[in-house]
This record gives structure tokens, C-alpha cells and sequence, in this order.
């Protein structure tokens, strides 16, 4: 349901995600139970990595990885403010302090390793990369930046599953890797998300601290094990369900068909967009290869007003769209640690003239030809 003629995001639900439905509905277990072991597997086996475990949003993703690696009161974790707000609320709801850090530049929308180590302090225990748009972030130095002062690195995946780098397959590279199958995501369940660990125990804490640290599953508990069960630690209800699982498994299967098409559309829009003055476009330096293309970003010109850009392709039925106002000056965290402009200054500045364009598997050539045509007539390069 949409007023656009091309909007920012479409989904791409078939006969498939329907039939696997059906199959869950018809089983009568609708809770995580083998459909979301499934789901496990084949995306474990898809990452490279032993097992990894499925959880009912991104945000929880990254709430039981502050949780599972015990950061609490006292403690503080450097994250880009450039990301949406859900990583910095699991710190803060831990009783840990988010730490905000700059991104490298308008070429570059992942924190910089640079400014993060500038921020750390006694009392950092880890550093969140995010992966801004399916672009890897300069892991390597991270690690590095990480290993040397005893630091957890939680890689933020939200826009890049199953997505291979230079520094090698994202989420798996950190102590922690958390993914998000949000409607819009390019594995889209609705609702959904993903933790893998390279520590077996760490995994398996994040395992029981989805389900209320119970000793015993209900999957087991239905397979004959233990009827009583014991509780040694404080845990949510962060389980995904089967119906979201079925269609995870659908997705994942399709996702190199759909990256495949998601290139196609990126290497278009560079090509056609190259020729505008003052446009910046994000990890276009990156071969078309590397990354997940959750997002197509672009940045506009000082001085261009964003909102009369917006409003111009608006009226020619084209949506876009803002990833994401930068966290550090929502009301909440300015009042809760006392922040405020002019303290993360590349990010502030990028955040002003960040605009997304739509990118979906579904978006053919022409739409993209149309999309760079009224683009170009909205544009208002700075005198």
C-alpha cells in the first residue's frame, strides 16, 4: 500500500513464503521449535560457523549480545551515533553508557576506527561496528583497536547477511554478530533477527538468555527430555516463531538471486548518477561486488535543502528517504548524557545531506532511468 509510483523499499513474498506458511500452520507448532533450528542451520552453513541462533527482532539480536557479554552499570561501549537508535538503547538499557563516535566521511558512513580509539576510556569494555548499508566497516582495525585493549567487538549486521569482505564474512570476524530480518531487510521475515559467536559459551548464553535462561527447552522438554527445568540467570522472551522462520528459510534461499539483482541496480545508478555535480555516493569506490547494498545512499551538497529535494521527488511519485538522524541528538540521549551538537562533526554534517533512493531486488531498469531523471531535475547543487 503505497502513494509512490516507485517506493523505497517493495517486498518480495510469493508462492513459496505462502506454501511455507501453510506448512508451519498446518505442523501446529508455531513457536521456535525445528523449522527455526532449520532456519539456523542453513544460515550457519551459509555464514561458515558451527550454529548460530535465531531471535525475534535485530534490536534483540543486540540486546542479548550486551546482556550475554555481561556490560552493566559503569561500563561504556563506542558506537557510531550514525545508526539506528537500537543499538545505542540495548547499551543504555543494560545500565551501560553509549559512547558516540564518528563516521570516517561522506564516502565512508562506518565508524572510524581513528576517532573510536579516541573515545576509549577504563571503563570501555566494547566497540559496535556498524556495517552501514552492507558495506563492511575497516574490521580489521577495529579488531586490532579492540584486541589491544582488551575490548568485545559486536559487529552490527543489520543490512548485510551472508555478505563476504575484504576482511571476511561480516559478523563473523567480531567476538559477536548480530543480523535483523526487519520487513525491509534483504533477508525480510517481517520480524526476525540472528547472533553468531565465535565462543561456544558465549553462543550458548545468548541461547538460553532468549528463552527466560531456562535450563530446559520446550523442545526438549517435547522430545522426552526433563519435564522441570531451573532458572540461573535473568533472561527475556526474545524466541522467533516458526511462521517467521518458514519465510527466513525462503528468503535465504533466494538472497543470492536477489543480491545479484541489487548490484545490477547499484552499478545503474552510479553510472547514471556519476555526471551530477557535488554528489557523493558512498562506498562507490568499492567494487559492485563487495557488500550487501541494503541501502543506496547518497549525499548531497552543502547548502542543498534536503527537505525541498524530498518534497520534488515526492511530487514526481518517487519515495526516499533518511538513514538515520544521528542518535546522539535525539532528546533522549542529550538529556540522559548531557550531548549536543557540534561533538561528532563529520557525522552531523553527512547526517544533514544523507538521502536514500530505492533499492530492492524487484527495481528493473527502467524505474531506476526514471528515478535518475527526476533526481537530476530536483537537483540543486550549491551556488
Amino acid at each position: 500500500m503505497t502513494a509512490f509510483d516507485i517506493p523505497l523499499y517493495r517486498p518480495a513474498f510469493g508462492p513459496a513464503e505462502i506454501e511455507a506458511v501453510t506448512e508451519v500452520l498446518r505442523s501446529g507448532w508455531l513457536s521456535a521449535g525445528p523449522v527455526t533450528e532449520d532456519f539456523e542451520g542453513k544460515f550457519a552453513a551459509a555464514l561458515g560457523v558451527e550454529s548460530c541462533v535465531a531471535v525475534s527482532s535485530g534490536t534483540a539480536a543486540l540486546h542479548l549480545a550486551v546482556l550475554a557479554l555481561g556490560l552493566g552499570p559503569g561500563d561504556e561501549v563506542v558506537l557510531p551515533s550514525l545508526n539506528f537508535v537500537s543499538a545505542a538503547a540495548t547499551v543504555a538499557l543494560c545500565g551501560a553508557t553509549p559512547v558516540f563516535a564518528d563516521v570516517t566521511g561522506a564516502h565512508d558512513l562506518c565508524i572510524d576506527p581513528q576517532d573510536a580509539a579516541r573515545r576509549i576510556t577504563s571503563r570501555t569494555r566494547a566497540i559496535v561496528a556498524m556495517h552501514y548499508g552492507g558495506h563492511a566497516a575497516d574490521l580489521t582495525a577495529l579488531a586490532r583497536l579492540a584486541h589491544a585493549h582488551g575490548l568485545a567487538l559486536i559487529e552490527d549486521c543489520a543490512h548485510a547477511p551472508v555478505t563476504d569482505s575484504a576482511h571476511g564474512m561480516l559478523g563473523t570476524v567480531g567476538d559477536i554478530g548480530c543480523y535483523s530480518f526487519f520487513a525491509t531487510k534483504n533477508v525480510a521475515m517481517g520480524e526476525g533477527g540472528m547472533v553468531v559467536a565465535r565462543d561456544p559459551a558465549l553462543r550458548e548464553r545468548v541461547r538460553r538468555l532468549r528463552s527466560h535462561a531456562l535450563t530446559v527447552s520446550a523442545q526438549q522438554r517435547h522430545r522426552g527430555g526433563p519435564s522441570g527445568y531451573d532458572v540461573d540467570a535473568l533472561g527475556l522472551n526474545y524466541r522467533p516463531t516458526e511462521i517467521a522462520c518458514a519465510v527466513g528459510r525462503v528468503q535465504l534461499d533466494a538472497l543470492p538471486t536477489a543480491q545479484a539483482r541489487r548490484r545490477d541496480a547499484v552499478r545503474a545508478y552510479r553510472e547514471q548518477l556519476a555526471g551530477l555535480p557535488g554528489l557523493t555516493m558512498p562506498f562507490a569506490d568499492r567494487p559492485v561486488q563487495e557488500g550487501a547494498h541494503h541501502l543506496l545512499a547518497m549525499v548531497l551538497p552543502p547548502g542543498t535543502d534536503r527537505e525541498v529535494f524530498q518534497d520534488r521527488l515526492r511530487a514526481a511519485r518517487v519515495q526516499s528517504g533518511v538513514h538515520y538522524p544521528p542518535t546522539h541528538l535525539f532528546t533522549a540521549y542529550r538529556e540522559r548524557y548531557g550531548l549536543g551538537p557540534g561533538q561528532l562533526p563529520v557525522t552531523e554534517d553527512v547526517t544533514a545531506r544523507q538521502l536514500s533512493l530505492p533499492l530492492y531486488p524487484g527495481l528493473g531498469a527502467a524505474e531506476v532511468g526514471r528515478i535518475v531523471e527526476e533526481v537530476s531535475r530536483a537537483w540543486q547543487p550549491a551556488p
